[in-house]
This record gives C-alpha cells, sequence and structure tokens, in this order.
C-alpha cells in the first residue's frame, strides 16, 4: 500500500493520513483497531470470492456488458469503495481513542459543531454517496449518468435508499463531512489509493460503458452488503492499525479463510444446457406424463428467460414438471438456483424433501445448498438432520457492521440471512413461502438482499391462483423486477382467471421488454402452457392431454341449517345433523369423508359434534394448533390417506378441516362436504376427491361425490343465503357466481373433472357471469361493492410496493426507499404483503403448582429459562394466534422473564396456561387480555369472553 502511495505522489503527512484515518474501532473489532483502506481491501477480495465461487453465469454476464468484459474488478471495486464516507469528521470522532490520534496529522474539526447529533444525522453511508457522486464528476470526470447510479451503491449500503434532504445538504457541505482541505484531500486520497489497489491505473480506467437495468443495480447493491458483512466478521479479519501491513494479498488471503468458513456453495452452476428426452426419467424415475413433456419442450423453445405458465389438475405432477423446467432454463440462462414458493409453510415442507432429491440428481451437492425458508423449519425432520448446530449468537461477530447505528445488532444480521438458520434468499436452492417472493417487492430495509438471491435463480411459485387481489400487487411487482433481471419465472396452478393470467404476463414483460404490447391469447385446452420472454414473435401457448381420464364428480347441494329458531339460536347438534346424517349413511360401509370448513369455530364445532356420533374415527386439523401438534398430525394423514401404502388405509375416518387441506396437501378421500367457497377454491377441493389410482374404496363411494354447504338456496328465487364466516371471508360476489355453478353442476348431474374446470373458473370470473334473472338486481349491488373493495385493497397496498407509482422508468436507485416500510420480523412482514387482520404467534406454557413447564411437561426455571431439553418443545408448543386476539396479545403478552437473555426466545410472547381440573387430559385455560382461552389437545385453541 505504501508504495501506491508513493507512486500516486502523496506526501509523507497525506501517507501519515492514510494511516490514521479508521475503518473499525478496537472495541467493536475484537479489541484492535482497523484501518480504513484494510476493510475496504477486505471487502472487495470477499467480493472477488464471490465473483469466482458464487455469483451465477447470467448474473456476471450482466455485469460484463455494463464494464466491457471486466466486471470482475468492477465488481470487487464497487463492494469495496462503499465505506469511503467514514473518511469524514462525523464519522471519524465517532470513537474517542481511535478520534485522538487524528489531529495530529492534521485533520481536525470544532467539537461544538460535529456532536454525537450531528454524526447520527449524518452517516457515513449518506456521506460517502456525497463524497463519491461528486469527486467522480469533478476529478475523475465520469458522466452523471453513471455517477449518479453509483453513489446510491454506496448511500444505500446499509439497506434504505433515501433521496438527500435539506438537512443532508447541510451537512455534506459542513463540518460534519469536512470543510479544510485536510480533509477533502485526504477523502480523494481514499477513493484513488484503493481504486489504484484494486488494479485501476485510475479511476478514469474504472466507469462503466453502460447503465445496467434499475433491478441489476438493486441485485448488485445486495451484493455488496453481503461482502462488507462477510468481510466485518472479526474473527477472520482482525484489525490492522498500521499502513505498511495493508495489501491486497493479504486481504485475499484473510477473505479465503473467511469464504472456507462460510461454505457457500456454487449451487446449479455445474448444469450443462440440453434438453435430453430422458431428463424426467433421470431426475423422477418415470416417464413424462404428455404435460410433463409439453412444458419441456415449450421451455426449450424459450430463446431468453421468461415467464411460463403450467396450468394443470391436481394431481398431474406440477412440482416435477416445474423442476425439469427450471433445470432447463437454469442450464440455457446462466442461473445458479431455483426458488420455490408455497402457499404456506405446511405445503413447503414435503417440497423441501423434493428440491432437494432432484438437486442431488442435477448437480450431485448441490443438495447441500437447499435452505427450507419459514419459521416452523425447526420441526422438519430433513432440515434438523442437515442444519444441526446453535447459530444463535453468530450476530456478534459482525457488532462492527453499523457503528452509527446503537442498536446495530438488532437488525437483520448476517446470522439471519444467510450466515444463521435463515440463510434466506441468498441460498442457491431455496424453498418457502410465496411471501419471502413478496417481501423482495416491499419497500422495507435490506429488500436488496432479496434481490440479490433471486438473480442468479429461476423462480418457481405454486398455487398463484390463491393470490388475492391485495397479494398479487405484491406478485405484480416482484415479476416486473424478476423480468428486468432476467429471472426465468414458472407459475404453477390448476387454472387461472384469464384475466389473472394476462395480468401477471404483462407485469413480467413490463420489466423484460417494457416497450411490448402483449396480447396473451387464451388456452384452447387443458392441461396447458403458456411462454412469454422478451424479444418473442408471440406467445407460445399450447395443450395436451391429461394422464387421467375425467372423473365424473356428482355435486351436490346440502342446505345450511338456519342459525335460529323462532327467535333463539339452533344448537350445535341441529346445525351438523345434515352432515352427520349424510356421512352414517355414506360411510355405513365404511370409507374417507373429508369435511372442510371455512374457520376454525365452525370446524370445531362440526368435530365436537361428529366425534361424539363416530368417536375415534374423527380428525381434526388447521391453524389454531401448536407447531408441533399440526405437523404430527399431518404427517399421520398423509401416511394414512396419501399416495403412498406404506401405512394401512384405515377403513373410516372423517377429516374435519379448514383451508389447510385446500392446497399442497396430497390425500385422498372418498367423499367430501365443503363449505362453499370462490370456484377456484372449491375445485381445489374437490380435487382431493379420488385423489389416487388404485384406491380400494367401498362400492357405495365408487364414484366422486362433493356436497357443498354454508349456503342455502331460497324459495322465492332470490340469491341464496350464505354462512355469515363464508361471506364474511370471501364476500357475496363471488359466492353467488359460485353458487350458481353449483346449482347448474347439481340439477346437471356433477362436473367431469379436470376437463371441465377451466371452463368453470372462466364462467365465475367472466365480466358477465350467468346467473338466474331473479339474482341479478342483489348480484350487480355485490358486484360494485366487491369493485371498490377490491380497489381500495389494490390501493392500500401501493403504500408498501418497492416502485413509487410512475417510477418503474427511473434510472437508477435514488430515492427507491422514499418512505421506508419499517418492517422487522416475519410478523411484520406477512402483515404486509398479506391483508387482513395482523396475528402474532405466541408459545403456549404451562403453569403448574411447582412451576412452569411445557406442555409435555418438560420443566422450565422459576423464570422460565429452559435447558436444552426444554427448547425444542417450546418452539413445537407455538402457535399462531387468531387475528381477533392480537390487540390483546401485543398489550398483555409478553416474553417469560428468563425468556430475555434468548436470541430467539426474548423477541416470543408466552401465553400462560393452567389446567381447569387434575384429569390427565384437562383442558388449559388462560386469558388473553380481558379474553378467556382454552387449548384442548384434539381441538386446539379457542376463545370466549368479551373484548
Amino acid at each position: 500500500m505504501l508504495t501506491i502511495c508513493i507512486q500516486l505522489g502523496l506526501t509523507r503527512e497525506e501517507i501519515q493520513r492514510l494511516g490514521t484515518l479508521w475503518g473499525k474501532s478496537a472495541q467493536l473489532a475484537d479489541g484492535t483497531m482497523n484501518l480504513l483502506l484494510p476493510h475496504m481491501l477486505d471487502t472487495a477480495a470477499v467480493a472477488e470470492r464471490v465473483w469466482d465461487d458464487y455469483l451465477a453465469p447470467s448474473t456476471k454476464q450482466l455485469l460484463d456488458e455494463a464494464t466491457d468484459g471486466r466486471g470482475r474488478r468492477f465488481f470487487a471495486w464497487v463492494c469495496g469503495i462503499h465505506d469511503c464516507g467514514k473518511a469524514t469528521p462525523a464519522f471519524q470522532s465517532k470513537a474517542a481513542t481511535e478520534a485522538a490520534a487524528l489531529p495530529s496529522v492534521g485533520l481536525v474539526w470544532d467539537a461544538g459543531l460535529v456532536t454525537t447529533a450531528t454524526s447520527r444525522e449524518w452517516t457515513h453511508d449518506k456521506a460517502g454517496g456525497h463524497l463519491l457522486r461528486t469527486y467522480l464528476k469533478t476529478s475523475a470526470r465520469w458522466s452523471r449518468t453513471h455517477a449518479d447510479w453509483i453513489a446510491p451503491l454506496v448511500s444505500g449500503h446499509h439497506g434504505t435508499l433515501r433521496a438527500a434532504t435539506m438537512k443532508d445538504a447541510a451537512h455534506a457541505n459542513g463540518a460534519a463531512h469536512g470543510t479544510t482541505a485536510e480533509w477533502r484531500t485526504a477523502q480523494a486520497h481514499i477513493v484513488e489509493v484503493f481504486t489504484r489497489a484494486v488494479g485501476y491505473q485510475s479511476l478514469t480506467e474504472a466507469q462503466p460503458v453502460r447503465v445496467p437495468a434499475r433491478a441489476v443495480q438493486l441485485a448488485l447493491l445486495g451484493f455488496l452488503v453481503m461482502a462488507d458483512w462477510i468481510a466485518s466478521d472479526a474473527t477472520h479479519f482482525p484489525g490492522i492499525p498500521t499502513l505498511d501491513r495493508v495489501c491486497l494479498a493479504g486481504a485475499r488471503k484473510r477473505a479465503a479463510a473467511a469464504w472456507a468458513d462460510r461454505r457457500l456453495g456454487g449451487g446449479l452452476r455445474a448444469l450443462k444446457p440440453g434438453n435430453s428426452p430422458s431428463l424426467f426419467q433421470e431426475r423422477f424415475g418415470q416417464s413424462p406424463r404428455a404435460s410433463q413433456s409439453l412444458a419441456i419442450e415449450v421451455a426449450g423453445e424459450m430463446a431468453a428467460p421468461g415467464l411460463l405458465f403450467l396450468e394443470a389438475p391436481m394431481g398431474e405432477g406440477k412440482t416435477k414438471t416445474a423442476l425439469a423446467v427450471a433445470e432447463i432454463l437454469a442450464a440455457r440462462f446462466g442461473k445458479s438456483g431455483v426458488f420455490v414458493g408455497m402457499p404456506t409453510q405446511a405445503t413447503a415442507d414435503p417440497i423441501f424433501s423434493h428440491v432437494r432429491a432432484w438437486a442431488a440428481s442435477a448437480c450431485p451437492g448441490a443438495e447441500d445448498d437447499t435452505v427450507l425458508l419459514h419459521g416452523k423449519r425447526a420441526f422438519n425432520p430433513e432440515w434438523k438432520a442437515i442444519r444441526a448446530g446453535d447459530w444463535t449468537t453468530a450476530d456478534a461477530r459482525f457488532r462492527s457492521i453499523q457503528e452509527d447505528d446503537e442498536d446495530c445488532c438488532e437488525r437483520y444480521g448476517p446470522a439471519e440471512f444467510f450466515l444463521g438458520p435463515k440463510m434466506g434468499l441468498l441460498a442457491h436452492l431455496t424453498v418457502g413461502t410465496i411471501d419471502q417472493l413478496l417481501y423482495a417487492a416491499t419497500r422495507t430495509r435490506h429488500v436488496m438482499l432479496r434481490t440479490a438471491g433471486l438473480s442468479g435463480k429461476v423462480v418457481i411459485l405454486d398455487e398463484v391462483h390463491a393470490c388475492d387481489v391485495y397479494m398479487s400487487q405484491f406478485l405484480k411487482e416482484a415479476l416486473f423486477w424478476l423480468g428486468q433481471l432476467q429471472v426465468p419465472v414458472v407459475l404453477l396452478s390448476a387454472t387461472l382467471p384469464p384475466t389473472q393470467r394476462a395480468e401477471l404476463a404483462d407485469a413480467y414483460m413490463a420489466g423484460a421488454q417494457p416497450d411490448r404490447q402483449l396480447s396473451l391469447p387464451a388456452p384452447d385446452g387443458y392441461p396447458n402452457v403458456t411462454a412469454v420472454w422478451s424479444g418473442m414473435d408471440a406467445p407460445l401457448v399450447a395443450h395436451a392431454p391429461t394422464w387421467r381420464d375425467d372423473l365424473p364428480v356428482q355435486v351436490r347441494v346440502l342446505p345450511e341449517p338456519p342459525t335460529h329458531r323462532a327467535g333463539r339460536p339452533t344448537p350445535d347438534a341441529e346445525r351438523e345433523q345434515p352432515v352427520a346424517d349424510l356421512l352414517a349413511k355414506q360411510l355405513v360401509d365404511g370409507g374417507c369423508a373429508l369435511v372442510i370448513r371455512n374457520t376454525v369455530r365452525r370446524a370445531q364445532r362440526t368435530y365436537r359434534q361428529l366425534a361424539h356420533r363416530f368417536g375415534d374415527d374423527v380428525v381434526i386439523l388447521h391453524g389454531q394448533l401448536t407447531t408441533a401438534a399440526r405437523a404430527d398430525r399431518t404427517q399421520d394423514l398423509l401416511d394414512k390417506l396419501g399416495p403412498d401404502d406404506f401405512v394401512p388405509r384405515p377403513k373410516r375416518v372423517i377429516l374435519v378441516a379448514t383451508q389447510v387441506a385446500e392446497q399442497s396437501f396430497d390425500i385422498d378421500a372418498d367423499v367430501i362436504v365443503t363449505d362453499i367457497a370462490p370456484i377456484d377454491l372449491l375445485l381445489q377441493r374437490v380435487g382431493r376427491a379420488h385423489r389416487h389410482t388404485g384406491t380400494a374404496r367401498p362400492e357405495r363411494l365408487a364414484t366422486p361425490a362433493v356436497y357443498v354447504t354454508a349456503f342455502a338456496p331460497r324459495t322465492d328465487g332470490a340469491g341464496p343465503a350464505f354462512e355469515r364466516g363464508a361471506e364474511f371471508i370471501y364476500g357475496r360476489h363471488l359466492l353467488l357466481r359460485t353458487a350458481a355453478a353449483v346449482l347448474r353442476g347439481a340439477a346437471t348431474g356433477g362436473w367431469a373433472v379436470p376437463s371441465q374446470v377451466p371452463e368453470l373458473v372462466a364462467g365465475v370470473y367472466a365480466d358477465a357471469a350467468p346467473l338466474p334473472m331473479t339474482w341479478m338486481p342483489e348480484a350487480e349491488q355485490a358486484r360494485a361493492q366487491w369493485d371498490a373493495a377490491q380497489e381500495t385493497r389494490r390501493k392500500n397496498a401501493s403504500t408498501y410496493l418497492l416502485t413509487r407509482p410512475g417510477e418503474h422508468g427511473a434510472a437508477n436507485l435514488d430515492g427507491l426507499h422514499y418512505a421506508a416500510t419499517e418492517a422487522a420480523d416475519d410478523d411484520q412482514l406477512a402483515a404486509v404483503v398479506r391483508d387482513g387482520e395482523p396475528s402474532i404467534e405466541a408459545i403456549l406454557v404451562l403453569r403448574t403448582p411447582t412451576g412452569y413447564t411445557t406442555l409435555n411437561g418438560t420443566r422450565l426455571a422459576n423464570d422460565g429459562s429452559p435447558g436444552p431439553e426444554a427448547l425444542e418443545a417450546l418452539a413445537g408448543d407455538m402457535m399462531r394466534l387468531p387475528a381477533r386476539l392480537t390487540a390483546e396479545a401485543v398489550s398483555n403478552l409478553a416474553p417469560l422473564p428468563g425468556w430475555t437473555g434468548h436470541a430467539w426466545l426474548r423477541r416470543t410472547r408466552a401465553l400462560v396456561l393452567t389446567p381447569d381440573s387434575s384429569e390427565p387430559k384437562a383442558e388449559l385455560v388462560g386469558t388473553v387480555g380481558g379474553v378467556t382461552v382454552t387449548y384442548n389437545d384434539n381441538t386446539g385453541l379457542a376463545y370466549t369472553g368479551e373484548r
């Protein structure tokens, strides 16, 4: 480093200044101060490792195109230059010991002007963005365009991209930034010496040749943050206090050791381009079905990364198809991983195993890079087996990342994003909920890490029809950025309303080819594949026959009993009698029935009445069970009713469930009773009827049948009366249209599934759905109310979208976080991307006369502190509380006193329960504010009382 200083003509005093400016204080750098230049070089050296061993070929190509083939050096330079703003009085004054040496080399400031408050306002990320932008435009003579897109990468490296304020402008020209010639010269030398050290002969040489797309800039910033965090690990990057020890070679040795410790593999980078006819057989051990072969063929015809829709019936094998398609697209377009987004945590678990098995076959060793990304993964047996170890203290190694922030260790740090159990989207192969993708479309802190993680992947999203209008705003925003980032996307659905399909395609193409006006033709058959990409002549739309013959599903209406008779509430037994009588008749010779209710309370009521009549043959499954109970019960049901015959199918079983049985729940029922829901969701439920071929069934149940309830036709010809919960959840508009389709199906003998599915969905979602004339007045009123509600939800979502309205065409990232959405954890993020009342999680804890225990009886200390054996039990006792309890829970529930020192438990509320009797299976009772809650091993959580 001294040689470079001499080559640039620096005086002895100027060199001494560079040997005094600190980057990491001794207090936060493992006891030894680290100069500013070594940290910048460390980050650049880490960036070289990221480029060589981690980045997808497609990401490298995008950066090479922006720099005329010099992407690697430019990438290292951008990542290392990020901390140049630390060469300012605002930062240098923050550590008293280190600051004391600066006046001796001529770097002084007025302590009356450079205060703790000004240092907090003029943080080094802001200062660095201003410093670099100014220097590039003046001394380096960069074009304004390039300086303007580079500067936000520096000013935004702590997670937010805000436009400069009037106060910032004052600081930029004031004492906090450094107004003396000594300060300005030192700042210039930091930039020039670092630039020469990474291999450029001058700063002018580092100027890019073209401006990359805004999405590429955001991904680049994410990788910059990643490199900075790795280089801030004091274990591998101890302080270097003297300039004579600073060199790039040393930084590279440190980076190599740190990289080896991180074990960030290369994902699928070893895939070879191809479209072998035997690919499907090689990966999954079976010949592809016609729809699977079609999707693989279409993927091979796409000339550029694009968006591929696969619409196929339940049980068609869409997940395997998507993985085969992803492999083809990844190999052809230089991607190194996949993200598979499922509708729920429960549906993500089985897919995790499928993805690991596929990865092991496609690129042996890549399965080790697979991450299950959701809050309940601790209960996935495969995850527990491959991710053993305690990562809860990992964040302590990175305390020096943000010296400007007093609460720097309370942020989303490396331990949560990629070093610890929450490795996030930066892992090459990731399975999680669709929320993880939607978060990348929110204006939240560190959103660039999500963009970086997605940049080298093929994205697969299942059950996209389940996204409501609110979630769809985030999905469309995400598709725009993915299109601009040239990320291939595969969308799976049993069927999509034509309008939704067109909107999603438009969103992707707006990013991929903004000047293209897209006209998307409707598929002619089912299953079908639709593909769009930049530069195409026209969308590619094709269809294939399904692998099995249509099922003639009988459709019947089971009228909902009235809630009141003669002014009095109808007793529960009477309200559930139609279902109980029906099942008694249908299951007289045995069989498996699935009863789906729209609300947990309704499911619990149904379960109690059916259990009274059918005993232990009745099982309930819903979201208000503890995590462990729900996982165990789900696995038991999959074993008994799933596609494998390892466990004998029970002679008779009745499963009462909520919407958890609606998506990616591979069970087979002989007969289904379901509350009414919009037609696409209703058909998902119908898809559980006779799902598996070769299943032995009672003769009475040889023909699949679905009985639709939660509504009752009226004798006066008006529209039907809907059960209150169904109408509250789904709205009267779609339920009226679905009820008309159900009644037509019942009148004509049923539905042909799957061939009739697209027709049914299109009919309900059409502008003019076929309805009885006598329903029209209330149908028109319901439509008007629906349209108004949908528009309100669109506007509500726009508050949190990543891009400001009208700014999709902006040239750089400046001001992207124009009004940042503060969401520090998954609960808050979920509230951003999902509409409705927010909900929170709590751990159920049992209070006994002798102290606290977990629900399985594992003892806790008097203050609630858990031993190692209790941690897993406590995690299993967690559950998401009903949304109606959120306000009371926030105000009245808190962690137990002994949890405050635990990285995970300290943020988790405890719901303390006591047995209501001395019986072994006694019901547990507690309170949440003014609400009484109970927990039962069978029925789960219930609540009563006035709020």
